[in-house]
């Protein structure tokens, strides 16, 4: 996918609360490498509104889009201006869609991001809103906040909020190993690690497996089968009382993430 010497991991899976209330994934992710550059991110759609995976869906990419195209405009990841100019982009995009279709639709614009801008020399993580990321195998929760109501970037159309992009981290490239974004559901997830599998007998793992086990970057459907097999219910009959039990999945909200791993050469 990239001249950058990683290998990529990507997946989302609905919630157990949202399909059990019959309502979408509303978490959305988006990745794009180019001659200049890997962008890659992750968004989750305020749970409170019927059709936010329409605006983090949007919103992935356009951020994505108008980061790629000002690597190729030659700007810096280290600039000032990038994230600043990155949030105008994503906002410009959402203003035009409100005077197409009216302030209604502004509640569905509401969602978090998760993001990360890897150049050949620098890399930048950047965040709004809660979520989860790692480098290097130090894991970092965003949030949770009071009332668990994130900041979301969309409250400078709504409300005159000023929400930044934040920066998380600014690296040397050469300095890393392995990256993880996350929606907050990863945060559930890396609470797991004892948990025990629906219907196995073994445990869900470390988080870090998602970087250190070569299944997840050899086959480009394990890590979204991981994640269903997590959050799939468990139907037994225990025969002794005469009834079926019912185990639900492990995972509650939307779960989303995107790996990268240095490749190493002469690794398959």
């Amino acid at each position: 996918m990239s001249a950058l010497p990683f290998d990529i991991a990507a997946a989302s899976v609905q919630g157990r609360e949202h399909a059990r209330a019959g309502r979408n994934n509303q978490d959305a992710l988006c990745i794009r490498a180019s001659e200049h550059g890997l962008v890659a991110v992750v968004a989750d759609g305020c749970g409170s509104q019927p059709c936010s995976e329409l605006g983090a869906q949007l919103g992935v990419r356009r951020l994505v889009q108008a980061a790629q195209q000002r690597l190729a405009e030659g700007e810096r990841v280290d600039a000032a201006s990038f994230l600043p100019g990155l949030r105008e982009d994503l906002l410009c995009l959402l203003g035009e869609l409100r005077g197409e279709l009216g302030r209604d639709v502004l509640a569905d614009f509401l969602f978090t991001v998760v993001g990360v801008v890897v150049t050949p020399s620098k890399t930048l993580i950047f965040s709004a809103g809660d979520g989860v990321w790692a480098l290097n195998g130090e894991v970092h929760p965003l949030g949770p906040f009071p009332g668990n109501a994130p900041p979301y970037v969309a409250y400078a159309l709504m409300r005159g909020d000023e929400v930044p992009l934040a920066t998380q981290a600014l690296v040397p490239t050469e300095d890393v190993h392995a990256l993880l974004l996350g929606t907050d559901g990863v945060a559930d997830l890396a609470r797991l690690a004892s948990a025990r599998v629906p219907d196995k007998d073994e445990p869900v793992g470390p988080l870090s497996q998602l970087w250190t086990e070569d299944r997840y970057f050899a086959n480009p459907d394990a890590l979204r089968r991981r994640l269903a097999l997590l959050n799939r219910e468990s139907v037994r009959a225990d025969f002794d009382a005469r009834r079926v039990v019912r185990t639900p999945g492990l995972l509650p909200d939307d779960t989303t993430v995107v790996v990268l791993r240095r490749r190493i050469v002469g690794r398959a």
